[in-house]
């Protein structure tokens, strides 16, 4: 009687018990593209420090293009995670912020004084913003638009032009004033640009997964031959044209009167809830 009483007793301690939280695991696939691109802005400054800046190219480029696959992977594998997020974000603040920044202080704007390393970290920290503000408002945000230049982008603008003017052969930039000059305008336009209000296209809308016509097939083959006749400069310009691409969106909206904001201003009152329409 008393061993029935105490498996009883037993039984109902079990049951008080507190439940142990089961372990969440982190999923492999979309994080290894995610550390991939990590490594490639750190690669990158490594090589800006022992001046290899067109090897330093290579890592912030990689970089861009394993950062547009990891959320492409997560999604198609289902393996999305609060995890791979905040990994992610923080991979494009080291890659396309801290990266692009110390490289082009390094490459041109240490010559101009305190005005290097102040356009360096007006850059830096608008790459900060930029990644704060996306992700905070990622749920109202218009998904066909970014706002305001993204990250990955504005490293490549400033990281091609870089490119192009190693492969061009020039050495000790930082004591040519046209060229510092030049980096120090493209670097503060790069980071102030990302903290706008300005849309940019995502291409978020555009599905792998839809039949497409035979021309668009060749269209790419097409782009990649042109590439391939000299990325640096193809490159450059592909991300130039892109670079001042929202401006001309939103003026072109602004003469059409249409709203220019991909998101609304608060989401705490009442009438700014949800989108602009």
């Amino acid at each position: 009687m008393n061993d029935i009483h105490d498996a009883g007793e037993l039984h109902q301690e079990a049951e008080d018990a507190p439940v142990r939280p089961r372990r969440k695991g982190i999923y492999i696939l979309p994080n290894l593209f995610t550390l991939a691109a990590l490594f490639g802005g750190f690669y990158a400054v490594v090589m800006a420090m022992n001046g290899q800046f067109q090897l330093a190219a290579y890592g912030i480029f990689i970089a861009a293009v394993l950062d547009s696959l990891d959320g492409r992977v997560a999604r198609m594998t289902n393996t999305q995670s609060a995890f791979g997020e905040q990994m992610d974000s923080l991979s494009d603040m080291v890659s396309f912020g801290a990266a692009p920044a110390l490289i082009v202080y390094e490459w041109a704007l240490k010559g101009l004084g305190k005005l290097g390393w102040i356009a360096a970290f007006v850059y830096c920290s608008g790459a900060a913003l930029r990644l704060a503000r996306f992700n905070t408002n990622i749920a109202v945000v218009d998904k066909r638009f970014f706002q305001g230049l993204p990250s990955p982008a504005a490293a490549a603008l400033i990281i091609g032009y870089i490119w192009v003017m190693d492969d061009a052969g020039w050495q000790d930039v930082s004591r040519v004033d046209w060229l510092a000059w030049s980096a120090f305008g493209l670097t503060l336009y790069a980071g102030l640009t990302m903290v706008t209000n300005v849309p940019f296209y995502s291409f978020k809308d555009v599905s792998f997964k839809r039949t497409v016509p035979f021309i668009v097939i060749v269209a790419i083959a097409l782009g990649i031959a042109v590439i391939n006749i000299h990325p640096p400069i193809v490159l450059f310009a592909l991300f130039l044209i892109y670079g001042v691409s929202g401006y001309a969106v939103y003026v072109y909206k602004r003469m059409k009167g249409r709203p220019v904001s991909v998101i609304a201003t608060s989401t705490e009152e009442p009438d700014e809830q949800g989108l602009h329409h």
